[in-house]
Order: C-alpha cells, then structure tokens, then sequence
C-alpha cells in the first residue's frame, strides 16, 4: 500500500512539474505566409508585429513564419482549423464571405494604404463587428495594399485600348472594373502573375506599383500606368485562432492584443505604401515605361467616369445585412482624409 501511495504522490508531482513547464514555456505564434519573403509583410509587417509581441508579453511568446503552407484562399481555413496559429488574408480570393471590408477597395477614397487601413479599422469595428463575418477567428488587424496601378506588356493610352486585353484579376473590386473595362478577366493569385506574363497566358494585371520589385514584374512588363489616386485599393486582414489565444494566460491576451488592431493595421498599410517607391524605383532601373497619370488626362478622366457607380455595386452587394454601409462609406471616406491632416 505504502508504495502504491509512493507511486501516486511521484506521478502527482510530474504532473504538477510538467504543468509549470508548461505554462511557463516560451509560445511561438505561428504565422503562416503565402507571399514571398522579400514581400513587406514579410520583411517588415510580421517581424515588427512579432517584436512588439515579444516586448510586450516578456519573451514568452515569438512569432515564426510558415511558408508553403497552401493556397492564399484557404489561409481562413488554415487558421480556424488550427493548423497555423495565425495568418493574413485577400478578401478578394474567398467570394462571398467577407463583403463588408471591401467597402475600403472602391475608387473615390483618394487616399494611400496608410491612411485607408486607419480608415478602415476604425469603421469596420464601428459599424459591421456585429456582422459577424469573422466568426470563428480574431480579428487582429484590416489593411489595405497601395492603390491598384496596370502592369502590361502594351501601352495604355486610353480606355479602349485595354479593351479585350487578357487582365489578370485578383476578386472584389476588380472583377467590376475589368468588367467595365471591357477587359477578359483571368483569377488568379498575385504569385502567378510573374509566370503568367512571362508565358503569355496574360497581357497584364492589376497590382498596386510594389510588384515591380517583389514579384519582379519589371522583367516581364514593358509598361507600368500609375493613376494618380490609383484604380482600387485591395484589403486584407490579419486573423489569429482563438483557440490559441485562449491558451495563453490573460497578461499575455491583453498584451498581444495591445499591439494589434489600429497599431497593426496602420503599421501594415503604410509598409505597403512604401514598398510602392521601391516598386516604382525597380520598374525605372529595368527600362520599364513608366506613364504617371496626371489628374487632368483624359485617360484619369475616363477611368472616373467608367468607375462612376462602382460603390453602388458593393452597397447593393451588402443590402441585405444589418448595417449602415452608405454611413460607413462616408465616414470611412472622411476618416482616411482626416488622418491624412494629422
């Protein structure tokens, strides 16, 4: 009896001792990424967002990169199933299920990644959080690339000249403007596009001006359109499962979370911004015609026309839910311009 009770009172005190090992072990977050590595979410967005983790909750819990881990689409899935811990995501590639952050990507915002994702934060956990499209995952930023530009292998000198021209797209905003355009839209995710252009399968693709370095467009684009306030905005999200930020201890949630949301949306945004100069900055050093867009062109001027109405689409795709989308679009709009003063 003495050593069945011996026996019990060991294998308590491991159990005890492998529990505050537990506990008091360092976490990794595991933060898995689909696009390249010399991408600013990678080079920049990630690593900062993984300092701040680290200094805020002590060291006990890092951030590790995962690539290769699939599709760009499926990084939802990835996350709610708990395979990653946490990733970011193109509302664009999942249709249907995230229509209300698209609200940042319609023409007439007149403003820069930065600005937008400020923007964009703050109305969308104003105005749609009780929508719900994020169940099943925390929400821990929303932000937006640069503005759209056209990456082609013809020049564009006017509206009709894009006209049957093989574009690729990437979802939301895009698949009305190239609809508009007249153009034959070809899905597919920002990783192909290289390829595509190099093998012919596309003339070009709407991009915001940082894939000319990143994803190295300037060696298989002849031309580069930037208009001035860009065609669209692209929004993504960063999301964690909170599967996972249950197992941390309290201290540890509330510190993740105090450098994330607007923290990390304008961090996010105005890393792509950036990056857009270096793109512009790569496209010039491969000889790569470069057609800067001015207000006043007729080529501007035809774009706004065409894009007149766009919004109405997104708010007639929202109809049916339970929000104030015309106010949320009008505030998101005034928001980004007033950052812009500060």
């Amino acid at each position: 009896m003495k050593t069945i009770i011996s026996n019990i009172r060991i294998g308590l005190i491991s159990l005890v001792l492998l529990t505050s090992n537990h506990l008091f072990a360092d976490t990794v977050l595991r933060v898995a990424s689909w696009l390249p590595p010399t991408n600013p979410m990678n080079q920049v967005v990630i690593p900062t967002w993984g300092k701040w983790i680290e200094e805020a909750t002590e060291g006990r819990v890092s951030i590790k990169i995962e690539y290769g881990m699939g599709h760009p689409k499926t990084m939802f899935n990835l996350v709610e199933d708990g395979v990653v811990d946490a990733s970011y995501g193109y509302h664009g590639y999942v249709p249907g299920r995230f229509k209300l952050p698209q609200i940042v990507e319609q023409p007439g915002l007149e403003g820069n990644a930065e600005m937008a994702s400020y923007a964009l934060w703050n109305v969308y956990n104003k105005y749609f959080l009780d929508a719900n499209e994020f169940e099943g995952l925390e929400l821990m930023a929303l932000f937006t690339h640069g503005p759209g530009q056209i990456h082609s292998s013809f020049k564009v000198d006017s509206i009709e000249s894009l006209t049957g021209k093989k574009i690729r797209i990437g979802g939301g905003v895009q698949s009305e403007l190239a609809e508009r355009l007249e153009v034959t839209p070809v899905g597919a995710p920002a990783p192909k596009v290289y390829e595509m252009m190099q093998q012919g399968v596309v003339d070009g693709a709407f991009l915001p001006s940082v894939e000319q370095k990143v994803l190295r467009l300037s060696e298989v684009s002849k031309h580069l359109t930037i208009f001035p306030n860009g065609m669209y905005l692209g929004s993504f999200s960063m999301i964690m499962n909170p599967e996972f930020m249950e197992y941390l201890s309290k201290e540890d949630q509330d510190a993740i979370r105090s450098v994330s949301g607007e923290r990390l949306s304008l961090l996010a945004g105005k890393a792509w911004d950036e990056s857009d100069t270096a793109g512009i900055a790569s496209a010039q050093e491969q000889g790569v015609e470069i057609y800067f867009v001015q207000q006043n062109d007729e080529l501007n001027i035809a774009f706004n026309d065409l894009a007149k109405g766009v919004s109405q689409v997104w708010l007639n795709s929202v109809a049916k839910k339970d929000v104030d989308a015309l106010g949320a679009l009008k505030e998101l709009r005034s928001m980004a311009q007033s950052y812009s003063t500060k």
